[in-house]
């Protein structure tokens, strides 16, 4: 609710707290509304906001829309991270002041998603290492949010070929991963995004049977949920880890292939261009 907005009106209207809440309410509950942000019941706000030419409408519209286009971008963003699409995460990005956020789950959202589009940009280490730092003091509740900064920070130190270091903030997450509740389609991206990266640090480790583990995770839950987007990822880095496993080649071209079919669906190019030459060099 937009209290300022409330006072600014009050004080246009040329009115003290005292003189707003006579007849309507004590000056008290005046007081709690404007000072702690203690709503009193909705009578009481209509009769106060009436008495100073305030729409109702207008204490709650401008943050909540503030609030719902802002979401709407960081939704596309995630959308474009989960798709691959780095460039398109960066340019809607560039467009928000995180300044600007007041609520807390929105700013560890944009946190999030600004660690991982510079990890994949090869941004500088300790610019990535500040925007998840930033992620781990954020105020939200949901848990989900610690567990992507460990998975960011990880990949973070495992490009700078600080394998025993990433390798401290990957455990942090496989220990917890597996019980995290997923409720809602952002639970599933999230989660599906720290399983996959999870699979792909432990190959690169030569930790095969846990990368397979995790990977082959990944792809269940894609298959319980119907969705396509991690699963290509997920099964070319299977194929991979076939290839680093000294799997037959007949072995590794199926896993190939499967990949192929789910990035054909998804139209990742990157993905199609580099399972295709995975097929040429078998």
């Amino acid at each position: 609710m937009n209290v300022e907005k409330f006072i600014a009106a009050r004080k246009a209207a040329g009115m003290s707290q005292k003189e707003l809440s006579e007849g309507i309410c004590t000056q008290a509950t005046l007081s709690r509304f404007e000072n702690n942000g203690q709503v009193p019941s909705l009578k009481i706000l209509i009769k106060l906001c009436n008495r100073i030419n305030l729409p109702l409408v207008d204490l709650f519209s401008s943050i909540n829309v503030v609030n719902s286009q802002l979401d709407e971008q960081l939704e596309k963003a995630e959308f474009s991270l989960i798709t691959s699409e780095f460039e398109q995460l960066a340019q809607i990005l560039e467009k928000i002041d995180p300044k600007t956020i007041k609520d807390a789950d929105l700013r560890a959202r944009y946190y999030y998603l600004k660690g991982f589009e510079m990890v994949f940009s090869q941004a500088p280490f300790t610019d990535v290492l500040f925007h998840f730092d930033q992620l781990l003091m954020s105020k939200t509740t949901d848990t989900v949010f610690q567990l992507l900064a460990y998975t960011g920070i990880g990949i973070a130190y495992a490009r700078e070929a600080e394998l025993e270091k990433a390798e401290v903030y990957f455990d942090k997450v496989f220990s917890e991963i597996y019980t995290y509740p997923i409720q809602t389609t952002e639970d599933i991206w999230r989660v599906l995004n720290i399983v996959f990266h999870c699979g792909v640090f432990y190959a690169q480790t030569n930790d095969l049977e846990t990368s397979n583990a995790l990977l082959n995770y990944a792809i269940a839950i894609c298959s319980e949920n119907h969705l396509t987007y991690y699963l290509a990822r997920a099964a070319a880095q299977l194929a991979k880890n076939a290839q680093a496993a000294g799997e037959p080649a007949s072995v590794i071209l199926e896993l190939i292939q499967d990949a192929l079919a789910f990035a054909k669906i998804n139209k990742n190019r990157l993905l199609i261009n580099e399972l295709n030459q995975m097929k040429k060099q078998l």
